[in-house]
């Protein structure tokens, strides 16, 4: 499919063109079909398109990506060749959704196993997967899209240590690290750095009639005063990151409210905001996991001894991810404060704003019914102006009533090998079909 993206960028995806939208809560997608575009033993039409939008979908499936897919209702088949998709009202971003929906061959998804040895029609096939340890793909030779693989074999590999990773690197085990560690860089052959996806914040409880020492609006003010964020994004990060304009939205993505500034770091007005809520000395549980998103660790306990420098005893609480992210979906009872690296491939409001900010969100901590309604109305506004003001509202109400430690926008670093050639993306994704090796 093709559609119009920002600054006259173009989507392009490899399953579908679409038409311009229709209003009555459906968009028709034509399959490509053709050599190269099947799947063994199955064909890819438009009844695989319908099934592997309703595995999605379905809440029995439960797939971690569900909120991407939030405005999709279902498909309905037009004829071999043309799927129609619903959806619950206007979608002006359905484009960029079907683009990160995966197709699936269906009855080959619904084998026992087949997580284990998916199939596609991409620029690669699948050769084995070892947990823990590795997974290898081979270059597919009857691929039908651009660029052909030039790299005939890839292997990733599963290093959670940062100077394990970069070992490798240097010992030429590897062509390519992610999250090369900041004070890594210079050391690594080659380093390249782009915008990230990653905005590191705290979502603090702001639910009324909340007990939580976060409920009164000067303390959640204060823990945004007390952080020295420039600070933090130098001695953490080696300068690789910008101090979030009291947002989690980066300035690329539709949605960014440009007329937002960050909360400056002031102790002294902080400890006063702090001393005049009567919270002086008072506990603020802090919830936070270990070895996910870079420097996590490093950054809350950071961010815990500015707190406590402002005059409020600070109850870090790590968790493996297992639990931390129960506590980070639990609606019923929440944290006073919970540290989340958060990040939005689909680089449009909708997907951080609905998920964080809107108090229906699985990871929101406040219940402000304008909020809701901003971000509900935005969702399906098909005019970029009125659906701008709309998260302007939203995005400005919760930096003024402080329902986050807005924090940075950390940018990505990797680590390469002399010969790898290779721009990297500011979506994260790794296109192996756009590497080649040189000499």
């Amino acid at each position: 499919m093709s559609s119009g993206g920002r600054n006259g960028e173009m989507l392009i995806a490899s399953l579908c063109c679409a038409p311009e939208h229709d209003t009555n809560r459906h968009r028709p997608f034509v399959v490509r079909g053709g050599p190269g575009r099947q799947w063994p033993r199955e064909e890819r039409n438009d009844d695989a398109v319908v099934a592997s939008v309703k595995r999605i979908i379905n809440p029995k499936f439960a797939s971690e990506q569900a909120s991407f897919f939030s405005t999709i209702a279902g498909a309905r088949k037009v004829n071999n060749l043309t799927v129609n998709i619903l959806t619950k009202g206007a979608d002006p971003i359905l484009p960029s959704r079907m683009y990160w929906m995966t197709m699936v061959p269906p009855k080959a998804s619904k084998a026992k196993g087949f997580n284990e040895k998916p199939v596609g029609t991409g620029p690669y096939t699948f050769v084995e997967w070892r947990k823990g340890d590795h997974i290898t793909l081979q270059a597919n030779p009857s691929y039908w899209g651009r660029p052909k693989p030039s790299v005939q074999r890839v292997t990733f590999r599963f290093v959670p240590e940062g100077g394990t990773r970069l070992a490798g690197l240097l010992a030429g085990d590897f062509d390519l690290i992610t999250n090369l560690l900041p004070e890594d860089a210079k050391r690594a052959p080659k380093f390249v750095s782009t915008v990230g996806l990653e905005h590191p914040v705290v979502i603090l409880n702001a639910k009324s009639g909340s007990t939580s020492i976060t409920s009164d609006p000067r303390v959640r003010q204060a823990l945004n005063l007390a952080v020295d964020k420039d600070g933090l994004g130098k001695a953490i990060f080696g300068g690789f990151a910008r101090v979030d304009d009291g947002q989690i939205l980066s300035p690329s993505w539709t949605g960014y409210n440009k007329g937002l500034k960050p909360y400056g770091y002031n102790l002294n007005q902080a400890k006063s905001l702090i001393q005049a809520a009567g919270a002086n000395g008072k506990e603020i549980n802090f919830v936070g996991e270990a070895g996910r998103w870079l420097k996590d660790k490093e950054t809350i306990e950071s961010i815990a001894s500015f707190w406590r420098a402002a005059g409020l005893k600070v109850n870090v609480q790590i968790f493996d991810f297992g639990e931390y992210l129960n506590r980070l979906f639990d609606k019923e009872s929440r944290p006073d404060a919970i540290y989340l690296t958060s990040s939005n491939e689909l680089l449009d409001a909708d997907r951080s704003l609905g998920a964080y900010y809107a108090s229906s969100g699985v990871g929101a901590s406040n219940d402000d019914p304008d909020v809701e309604r901003w971000i509900t109305q935005a969702r399906s506004e098909l005019n970029p102006a009125k659906r701008q003001a709309l998260y302007n509202a939203a995005t400005k109400r919760v930096r003024d009533r402080a329902y986050f430690t807005f924090l940075l926008n950390i940018r990505d670093l990797y680590g390469t090998s002399e010969r790898l050639r290779w721009t990297p993306r500011q979506d994260s994704l790794l296109f192996v079909n756009t590497m080649s090796i040189g000499g």
